[in-house]
């Protein structure tokens, strides 16, 4: 008993002193002790579930190995952040995330507006001869689309709350909102290369742009992140399930420049007119427009 109060005497001023530094850190220091705390909680259950699925390392990830890691990657997050939320005295509802009904609609809403704009891309392809549809896999769909909706979902919400929650969050305290907008996009590009370099190389652009439409998507939905979360998630939703299923070939009557490097979107010029034309529309609502 003595030793626990002793220790509690000794931890309370250093803990005070980290919650008083950490409530008047720069954004940087923000932004940093969150990458480096979610990191360093993630990699000891990754060394164990890289040795629980047999992993060598003269090998790559196999998908199957790879949904595991990014599952609880991504289970981190939200509690790491929480963590950084108590120390720097903010909440999720000022980096986004309010549950509320509204947020709901908001969800609905940018899925409904995702599925849109990838129906329209591969529509265009279609009828431009870029792709051919594959009508018998159609069998398919009931038993990819339902998992591939709750990994997207999971996968949107979370990488909304990260990067445009906390991270535009914190950079736009230091700096003018754009370049915020900037950096944000840029780190959410980049740090996709953890899991496959060679293709997500060419898709960094798309990448990035695909960032910014989402940033663009949170200032539409008066700061909150439902619009985006829903639009981030139905776009993961279609193309993994376009791609598992395989529901569409490539004629090859055009460059992958043009359809997508690697049958990759975000890697070819319709992709990124995709993209903007969904911009636009983000755009256009902002505005009052639509």
């Amino acid at each position: 008993m003595i030793f626990l109060l002793t220790l509690t005497n000794f931890l309370t001023p250093s803990l005070n002193n980290l919650l008083a530094l950490m409530k008047n850190a720069p954004a940087l220091v923000v932004v940093m002790a969150f990458f480096l705390g979610w990191l360093g909680c993630w990699l000891p259950i990754a060394a164990i579930s890289l040795k629980l699925l047999n992993w060598q390392p003269i090998k790559p990830l196999q998908p199957e190995q790879k949904l595991p890691l990014m599952l609880s990657l991504y289970l981190l997050a939200p509690l790491i952040l929480g963590g950084v939320i108590w120390l720097t005295n903010s909440s999720f509802a000022n980096y986004g995330f309010v549950a509320n009904l509204a947020l709901l609609r908001s969800l609905a809403l940018g899925f409904s507006l995702g599925v849109i704009s990838i129906a329209s891309l591969f529509i265009c392809q279609f009828w431009l001869g870029w792709c051919d549809f594959e009508g018998l896999n159609i069998k398919q769909l009931l038993s990819v689309s339902f998992p591939i909706f709750f990994i997207a979902l999971l996968v949107g919400g979370i990488e909304e709350l990260v990067f445009r929650g906390f991270l535009l969050t914190e950079l736009a305290r230091d700096n003018p909102l754009w370049i915020a907008a900037i950096a944000s996009s840029l780190i959410f590009a980049v740090l996709h290369l953890v899991w496959e370099q060679r293709e997500t190389l060419p898709q960094l652009p798309g990448l990035w742009l695909l960032g910014m439409m989402l940033v663009l998507a949170r200032i539409c939905d008066r700061n909150t992140l439902g619009i985006a979360w829903g639009l981030h998630s139905a776009l993961v939703w279609a193309i993994a399930t376009i791609d598992t299923a395989q529901l569409v070939t490539y004629t090859g009557k055009v460059s992958e420049l043009w359809t997508g490097i690697n049958k990759k979107p975000l890697a070819g010029v319709s992709g990124i007119i995709c993209v903007l034309g969904t911009s636009l529309i983000l755009w256009f609502f902002e505005r009052g427009l639509l």
